[in-house]
Parts: structure tokens; sequence; C-alpha cells
């Protein structure tokens, strides 16, 4: 909305990412479809020590609850000790993720900010994070992938189990075939 009325936004996932910090822990890019139209998000994570008896949750833009079961999931797969941390989460822009697609995009996003180590500005991850640790199929992956790549992404983290939908980018490097959440954290 401007002073003159409405404008078109062509390109949401560009007014979503315009802000991206290209070196700072804790960002991750997240390929979201709603309804039929993929878009990219930035899913931001802190994890921060804390001598509290009972660490701080925060969650903005996704479920609060998927983040404790994301948080347990990497804790017990993982042997982090994030009952130490205080964990923060937020989707960028304002956007509400509703699709259990972006676990794979909050669990590397916090890996990040607990190695204090960026993610790379050309990486999408999605998938979805199962209770043993395992990476879940999602919908509509071939989407996901054109979108990211119109926008100039370079290295895709998916579910291994999205390769059978996936046949022309098996043999492809810049796929990160993804089985459970320990290769993820191998990459990061």
């Amino acid at each position: 909305m401007t002073s003159t009325g409405l404008l078109e936004v062509e390109n949401p996932s560009e007014l979503f990412l315009s802000e991206r910090s290209n070196s700072a822990p804790g960002s991750a890019v997240f390929c979201t479809v709603e309804g039929t139209r993929p878009f990219l998000v930035e899913v931001q994570a802190l994890a921060t020590r804390t001598n509290m008896t009972m660490p701080r949750r925060t969650a903005l833009g996704v479920d609060p609850n998927r983040v404790h079961l994301l948080l347990a999931i990497m804790d017990k797969h993982l042997k982090l000790d994030l009952y130490a941390h205080d964990v923060f989460v937020n989707v960028a822009g304002g956007i509400r993720l509703q699709e259990p697609a972006a676990d794979l995009a909050v669990a590397a996003a916090l890996l990040s900010s607990l190695k204090n180590n960026p993610i790379a500005k050309n990486y999408v991850f999605f998938g979805e994070l199962g209770l043993t640790g395992e990476v879940r199929g999602v919908n509509f992956p071939e989407l996901r992938l054109k979108e990211s790549r119109k926008l100039g992404f370079e290295k895709f983290f998916v579910p291994a189990n999205n390769r059978r939908h996936l046949k022309q980018e098996s043999e492809n490097p810049q796929a990160q075939w993804l089985e459970s959440i320990r290769d993820l954290q191998k990459l990061i």
C-alpha cells in the first residue's frame, strides 16, 4: 500500500529476503508453498547460554509447540545441551508458517547459531523432521526448487524421500539428500 494506492508485488520472496545479512549465524532460507504459490522466507534463530533453571523458548512465525518438538529431537539425536540455552526463533517479515516442511530450516538456523557458523547465502532448506530424527518428504518439492533457482539459490537441502519425485535432480550435486538430522549436522 502506498499513498497512491495498492501496488503489485511481483516477487514476494525478494521482499522477505531483501534485508538478509550475508554473514550472520542463525539464518536459513526456507521455501514455503501457500496454496500453489511458492516463496522464500528467512528463518532466524538465536541460541544463547543461560544460567536459569528454566531456559526461555520464544517462537514468532512458527508454532511454539513445534519449536519445542524440534529442540527435543535435536537434543536427543545430536547430543546437544539445549537445556542450557535460551532459544528464540523468528520468521522475518511477519510471515506465519503453518507447514511442517519448515522444520529443516529451523533446525539449520539453530545449528548455525549454536556453532556460531553462518550458512551460505545461496542455500535453501525444506523438510519435516520426525521424532526418530528422520527427514521426511514434503509436498511440492519441484515447485520449491524451481522458485529457489529462479531467485539465484544454488544449493538445496532436501529430504532423501523426495528423490523419487525429483528424478531429474537425482544426480545433481547441488542437491543434498538428507535422511536424518545427523546428515544436516555434518553439513553445517
